[in-house]
């Protein structure tokens, strides 16, 4: 699914216009980008955590060349799925 279905999706399941499910769609994916920048966790009970986490630097190899490369440490963003949607799937 894309970002196009969804709002489709949200459109028909909560009874807005394309437009307005498309704007509360929009909202919600920028006020968790915003909660994860000021470094925030993001917890929607029963479906799932939005955090950041931090990687160590560590040394990766160049696939073509097989040279070794140093791979700096850095933020990543990370989702880990609440219950609800681990049970919902399986």
């Amino acid at each position: 699914m894309n970002k196009l279905e969804l709002v489709n999706t949200v459109a028909d399941k909560a009874g807005l216009t394309k437009r307005d499910a498309e704007k509360a769609v929009n909202a919600t994916v920028e006020s968790i980008e915003e909660a994860l920048r000021r470094g925030d966790r993001v917890s929607l009970v029963g479906f799932g955590t939005f955090e950041v986490r931090s990687r160590k630097p560590r040394v990766g190899r160049n696939p073509q060349t097989g040279q070794e490369i140093r791979i700096p440490a850095g933020k990543v963003p990370s989702f880990k799925a609440g219950k609800s949607l681990k049970e919902s799937i399986t």
